[in-house]
């Protein structure tokens, strides 16, 4: 991204703004960035970045809508939702344009993102039942007892360039379905998403400042972190900032969710579908060009899978289709940005310099490869290394980009070892025709998210999505049960009527009588 612009977006260049109390709001800080077609490299718009005092603006619209909203009965905030959802699959085409645009990734993936986002939708539809509590009666004599779950007030949401509408989705369609007001930080690479979702929500009926949206950097985030009406943050992107959000966040009595960064591993065992294998590795290693935190950028042969798998990887990663992603036979496009193109490049050639035996190098990819108009934009070809080993910062590090390091290892106990050293443990997967070694593994492996012959484990809406170790920083995972959980807080309630009431006061602890 080019340095903050003072001007004004020029001719033919879309203006992207905060929306407030449900309407577009100019940026008024004076300050804007450029958002970039990652396919040609050519500016499309000029995103406006927030001051703390728009950040201001932003919290105090979503208090003053909270109260009634929290008052509002559960199934009609579920009504909402259910027209949100009418009007999500309606448009969900023209969302994923928006994503291709900006993001660079292939349209048919901008699809899949939306309809994964769409699926969180859904699940906040049923929030009358998942609010229910637990009520018993006679816990003592004439004394009854409930719990109740109640919205936090304004939760606030800080998320990554990556996924710019399913990740959005993985918080305030359950936190304002709990009954919450909530604000949206996007990332300044490709914010026209948020625009889009807060305008199709104002259609499906929600209330003038329930959904509020914030651009910004640095700034934006810091006011959110510090506002004391910001009650909650939720957050992904990666672990050094996950872990200073979340730090700051505690510091300022907020309740935080922050997922951070990712090196997930593919462990290939020798009785694997090496067919099967090689479509996993291909698919979730150059899938978003590497840009997710699901995808799998280490490759773990075990044994003589190593000698049967190289060969095939090499040939499917020389033969992507790499080209923009609007074209639709794509399999992979651009990288979002100079920056990390750049970073990208540098890794590999950090790689070659290490030791590991670069088998497919993508530097060497062309933009006039991809197609016409493509010549200036920020591409990085599938790239494949092998012998790469655990001292190599392309091992350590995560790169998010479309590279695609093996290791070899001799047995799964080798293979479990590695995983488990690792200092992230978000997602992993097996391959293999054993049920006992996929029982084993899955027990064992210190990692959040395990695929067994699935390469990108992402569990469904209902089930919640998170990591271990550096990988997670809070209590709770992103959206199902824990997300609601999350979003709300327990009450409990316990009530006794005079005619059950004793004479005289009791200074002993209570207990059931």
């Amino acid at each position: 991204m080019n340095a903050p612009d003072k001007a004004m977006p020029g001719a033919g260049l879309a203006s992207i703004d905060h929306w407030i109390g449900g309407r577009v709001v100019p940026g008024a800080s004076g300050r804007r960035a450029d958002v970039f077609n990652p396919a040609t490299g050519q500016v499309s718009g000029k995103v406006a970045l927030a001051s703390a005092d728009e950040v201001a603006l932003a919290v105090a619209s979503a208090k003053a809508a909270f109260a009634a909203w929290a008052d509002t009965p559960p199934i009609r905030r579920a009504r909402v939702m259910f027209k949100y959802l009418e009007i999500l699959n309606q448009r969900r085409d023209e969302l994923a344009r928006r994503i291709t645009a900006e993001h660079g990734k292939v349209f048919t993936d901008a699809q899949g993102e939306v309809t994964r986002g769409i699926d969180i939708v859904e699940f906040a539809c049923g929030i009358p039942q998942l609010l229910k509590g637990d009520y018993t009666e006679q816990v003592s004599t004439g004394i009854d007892n409930w719990t109740m779950r109640q919205p936090l007030g304004v939760v606030a949401g800080i998320t990554p360039f990556n996924f710019p509408a399913m990740v959005p989705m993985w918080m305030y369609p359950v936190a304002i379905a709990a009954g919450n007001s909530f604000i949206l930080k996007p990332s300044p690479l490709d914010p026209s998403a948020s625009i889009l979702m807060a305008e199709m929500l104002k259609e499906a009926g929600l209330p003038d400042g329930v959904f509020n949206v914030v651009q910004g950097d640095k700034d934006a985030v810091d006011a959110l972190l510090e506002h004391p009406d910001v009650k909650a943050i939720s957050f992904v992107g990666s672990t050094a900032i996950a872990q200073k959000i979340y730090e700051t966040g505690a510091r300022h009595g907020k309740r935080v969710q922050a997922l951070g960064g990712a090196k997930n591993h593919m462990v290939v065992m020798p009785d694997a579908d090496m067919d099967q294998a090689v479509d996993a590795l291909i698919g979730s290693a150059f899938g978003s060009a590497g840009e997710r935190c699901m995808a799998i950028s280490l490759g773990v042969l075990v044994g003589d899978a190593a000698d049967k798998i190289m060969p095939m990887l090499a040939e499917r990663t020389q033969s992507l289709k790499v080209k923009n992603g609007t074209e639709l036979d794509a399999e992979m496009g651009p990288i979002v940005s100079k920056a990390a193109q750049d970073r990208i490049t540098g890794y590999i050639g950090t790689g070659e310099s290490e030791g590991a035996r670069l088998v497919v190098d993508g530097r060497g990819f062309q933009g006039a490869m991809a197609g016409a108009g493509c010549d200036g934009g920020f591409w990085v070809g599938g790239t494949l290394f092998d012998n790469v080993k655990p001292d190599m910062k392309i091992y350590r590090e995560e790169i998010f980009g479309p590279v695609l390091g093996c290791v070899r290892v001799k047995d799964l106990a080798e293979a479990l070892e590695l995983v488990n050293s690792h200092e992230y443990g978000n997602g992993v997967s097996l391959f293999t025709s054993d049920g006992n070694t996929a029982r084993e593994f899955s027990r064992r492996v210190q990692v959040g998210m395990v695929g067994v012959n699935v390469p990108i484990p992402v569990p469904m809406a209902w089930h919640g999505f998170g990591g271990w170790k550096k990988s997670l920083f809070g209590d709770m995972h992103a959206y199902g049960e824990e997300g609601v959980r999350f979003y709300t807080k327990q009450k409990s309630v316990m009530q006794r009527w005079p005619e059950s009431i004793g004479k005289g006061a009791e200074f002993a602890m209570p207990t059931s009588k």
